[in-house]
């Protein structure tokens, strides 16, 4: 078989990757509502979320490393297979600690599962173009993906139930491990004989956690309890970043915060996504919580925002010469700045149309930042550091991602308990997660609902009001960045 077509193969099989993250994203936003209903987790939902990401967050330098040292077919296959058993477990869960453990597994894989195709993109395809062109093949399976997960999703758990959304993965990941296997020739492995940082790797991840933990407990927890775990956390991420300063193959080389402009690509890349994943998190919730919609339709929220990031995503190889990076990011961050205001702005009684063309908003604005911010990290990274730079820029989007689902699940936990304590009784957190699934929604009383809404409500708007305020901060950032490389070609004219 010839390389071209081999190529192509193990290109299709990791752009199945991308689909299996799209449906998943999608698939189970739309079955939260119906998972903490079931399971009695909404106020849980902040560890549902966090949980994931965390696993992605910790495993994600390891995954490169071990594609370094062991190959990246090894790395790709055996992330995948645990994105697998996370996934089949979690549709076994009988209760909310089972889901939750299950899914951090998931998480784990995922890190791997997602993060090495783009480092085997930057070595497949060394042509810019080419590769923006895969990158937006990419976003477009994962935005056709998530058209379809909301609709599959959203009818699953309305004609069966949610534990059979997560068992459309088998066959998925079943079809790209074996293509991957037989097709990938991984290259020679840039750390072969280099000893492992096991140390640095280790309080990496130990630092993580704890951080992770802790900002997840706020609220919940013991004050003295969390600045004590974030303070050590703290501390082992400082001890992290000595080790490595002497580590002959660090898991994060200092150097790459040296570059300017990929510590800019790696800040854009936090503040942006610890915003947006307030939007594709809890729009559907806020559709079937707040308008009584199914969860089909909850779902649905998410399809104008697929369908316009592959649009938004596409016109980024076309773009970047003729405008460049700063444009490019300011018009994606503007788009999800007025999605956000929109949503704000309309309030509670937001109609079921005004969600679709805020969603479309969104979409639009991501595809164009994710897009040109990814060619960016690998093309201002030194050659050598291409895949740890590719994957410290995963790393650091799920850590915000991370953080911030913690924090928005704080943030609507204050509303709630505050809500259930100012109903003296009437209203219990059993009731709102039966609010939040329009299947149980029926079995609550009637004169109740509207407090009820306005209880979740309350929580989501001081959600959204958070993630407008991080993308104002992206913009106040990108703008003169934006307007300072413009004029002198203006001059010029």
């Amino acid at each position: 078989m010839q390389a071209n077509q081999r190529r192509t193969l193990v290109t299709g099989a990791l752009l199945l990757s991308n689909i299996m993250a799209g449906m998943d994203a999608t698939i189970v936003n739309t079955a939260l509502p119906a998972i903490t209903s079931d399971l009695h987790g909404l106020q849980y939902m902040g560890w549902i979320v966090a949980t994931f990401l965390l696993g992605m967050a910790v495993a994600t330098p390891l995954w490169s490393k071990m594609g370094e040292h062991q190959g990246n077919k090894r790395a790709y296959i055996t992330a995948t297979l645990l994105f697998l058993v996370g996934a089949i477990f979690q549709g076994l869960a009988p209760n909310i600690l089972w889901f939750i453990i299950a899914r951090t597994v998931m998480g784990i894989g995922a890190g791997g599962m997602n993060t090495i195709p783009f480092i085997v993109y930057a070595e497949l395809y060394e042509n810019l173009r080419q590769r923006a062109e895969v990158l937006g093949i990419s976003s477009a399976c994962f935005g056709t993906a998530s058209i379809i997960g909301p609709l599959l999703g959203g009818w699953i758990v309305d004609a069966l139930s949610w534990h059979w959304v997560f068992y459309v993965n088998v066959p998925i990941a079943i079809i790209a491990i074996t293509l991957v296997g037989i097709f990938y020739q991984s290259p020679k492995r840039q750390a072969a004989g280099k000893p492992v940082d096991y140390l640095g790797a280790s309080l990496l991840v130990v630092s993580l956690v704890l951080i992770l933990v802790a900002v997840q407990m706020i609220g919940s927890a013991a004050t003295w309890l969390v600045i004590l775990l974030l303070v050590i956390g703290l501390a082992l991420l400082a001890w992290m970043v000595r080790v490595d300063s002497q580590a002959i193959d660090p898991i994060i080389p200092s150097r790459l915060f040296k570059n300017r402009e990929l510590v800019l690509d790696f800040l854009l890349f936090v503040i942006i996504w610890g915003s947006f994943i307030a939007f594709v998190t809890y729009i559907p919730m806020w559709a079937q919580g707040l308008l009584g919609l199914s969860a089909l339709l909850g779902g649905m929220t998410q399809i104008p925002g697929a369908v316009t990031n592959f649009i938004g995503s596409e016109l980024v190889p076309f773009l970047q010469e003729r405008w460049g990076k700063y444009w490019l990011v300011t018009c994606g961050a503007a788009a999800i700045f007025l999605a956000f205001l929109g949503i704000l702005v309309c309030g509670q009684g937001a109609p079921f149309w005004v969600l679709l063309v805020t969603g479309a908003f969104e979409g639009f604005g991501v595809g164009l930042v994710f897009n040109i911010l990814q060619i960016s990290v690998q093309t201002d990274a030194e050659l050598r550091d291409v895949p740890i730079a590719t994957s410290l820029g995963y790393l650091l989007r799920i850590l915000s991602q991370t953080i911030m689902a913690a924090v928005y699940g704080v943030i609507l936990n204050q509303e709630l308990f505050k809500g259930v304590r100012a109903a003296h009784g009437d209203i219990t957190m059993r009731m709102l997660n039966k609010l939040s699934n329009a299947a149980t929604a029926s079995q609550l009383p009637t004169r109740l609902i509207p407090t009820m809404r306005r209880i979740l409500y309350l929580g989501y708007r001081d959600i959204v009001i958070a993630a407008l305020v991080l993308i104002i901060i992206s913009l106040i950032l990108v703008v003169p960045l934006a307007l300072k490389r413009r004029l002198p070609k203006e001059k010029n004219n």
